[in-house]
């Protein structure tokens, strides 16, 4: 292996970026640093990631599934293409899936979770002040700025979304002081607009009427054209789909969206999982002309037992009388997905490693290189650790650095 390009990197970086990578890794954490230096395979998890995002599968719109076992690198893989996606251009959020605080079949708290977690290539903030300053500089090439602005927003996009975007890119209107004095003037707060923008935008409950002041004195014309709400969770699917598409329009590749912990969604009763494989579907097989979105998923082997165990002919009861419990056969459906499936590191590739970690290590702490015998330790303890997670057998190398580490500095 060619380690020149590694210690290239590490002499550039600075040292307090070097020391984080080691303490974080020393408390079983990955580093965003670390991750970038000590991924291994990293070649075979671009090449799913570029076949995910072109797959010439149909009716198939782009994704990828990372499956592998607990312990086996899900989460270090999804950081890495996390990092990746960012460096080729798109904008990225990576959540992880817990059906007791962020369920899938809950879409309008995933929908807040990623707009949260959202992360641009180019700038630091949110989506709000990132739209605003962007549109805002559209909008001064422009006669009619909220036709201009009106008119990039994909047309599958919610009444409720285009309406906030279109008044987020707006100025608002000034009055005197004698106009504000009037009574059908009361809910002109401007100080008070930019805060309910903000919150409607990342999925927060907003009174519907203050939202129309807000329209009105951000001249945005077509606000009752339909009522100013969300009127179900796929709305907020809608619009994650519409978002690559602005995203593009705004000058990036477009939103890589990252899920980690998938399997979490077979572990839910049956209502919840039949309402998780109908937004998984969505995603599997886009039917908008929203272009633009790239989900990734990660997954254990026994998130695909669990669909394909399902009763897919079981009714239940409603008002309405006998209902399927799923609106179709996802076992079958999902067949053709773009599945990357992890294995544990060869022999090989845990050398490499350890030699990078090595790099890593002396680095931070000024000591001589390793000889035959610590190689053969610290597979002895790769062996040992054989059962464990990636990170935590990480851990126990840096243990073992550590330790190697004092020795040199107590000899005499």
């Amino acid at each position: 292996m060619d380690l020149d390009p590694i210690k290239s990197t590490i002499q550039q970086t600075p040292n307090f970026t070097l020391r984080r990578a080691v303490e974080r890794l020393r408390e079983g954490i990955f580093d965003p640093f670390a991750i970038r230096l000590l991924t291994a395979g990293e070649d075979k998890l671009v090449q799913a990631f570029h076949r995910g995002l072109s797959s010439p599968e149909e009716p198939l719109s782009p994704h990828l599934c990372i499956c592998g076992d607990y312990g086996q690198g899900k989460s270090h893989s999804l950081e890495y293409l996390r990092q990746k996606a960012l460096a080729d251009g798109f904008v990225t959020s990576l959540i992880n899936l817990d059906p007791r605080e962020i369920p899938f079949h809950d879409f309008r708290r995933i929908y807040r979770e990623l707009l949260t977690r959202i992360r641009f290539p180019d700038h630091e903030g949110d989506f709000y002040s990132r739209w605003k300053s962007w549109s805002e500089g559209f909008a001064k090439q422009e006669k009619n700025n909220g036709k201009a602005i009106s008119a990039i927003l994909p047309d599958e996009m919610p009444h409720f979304f285009r309406a906030v975007l279109t008044a987020t890119a707006q100025r608002t209107v000034s009055l005197s002081d004698r106009k504000r004095a009037l009574k059908k003037h009361r809910g002109y707060r401007p100080r008070e607009f930019p805060w309910l923008l903000k919150r409607a935008l990342a999925g927060s409950r907003v009174p519907v009427y203050r939202l129309r002041q807000v329209c009105q004195y951000r001249n945005v014309e077509f606000y009752r054209e339909a009522p100013l709400k969300c009127t179900g969770p796929h709305d907020y699917l809608t619009q994650i789909f519409c978002m690559g598409t602005l995203f593009k329009r705004m000058g990036y590749k477009g939103w890589v969206v990252l899920f980690d912990e998938g399997e979490s969604i077979a572990q839910t009763r049956i209502t919840c999982r039949s309402r998780s494989y109908e937004f998984l579907h969505r995603f599997f097989h886009n039917r908008l002309k929203a272009t633009g979105l790239y989900p990734v998923f990660a997954f254990t082997q026994d998130f695909f037992f669990q669909v394909k165990s399902e009763d897919y002919e079981r009714m239940r009861s409603t008002r309405k009388g006998e209902l399927p419990c799923f609106q179709m056969n996802y076992s079958r459906e999902w067949q053709n997905l773009t599945i990357h499936q992890l294995h544990d590191l060869s022999s090989g590739e845990w050398q490499e490693l350890i030699q990078k970690l090595f790099l890593l290590h002396s680095k931070v702490y000024d000591w001589q290189t390793l000889n035959g015998q610590v190689y053969g330790e610290m597979e002895n303890i790769l062996a040992r650790n054989a059962h464990r997670e990636t990170r935590l057998k990480m851990q126990a190398l840096v243990n073992h650095l550590d330790v190697i580490h004092q020795e040199q500095i107590l000899r005499p």
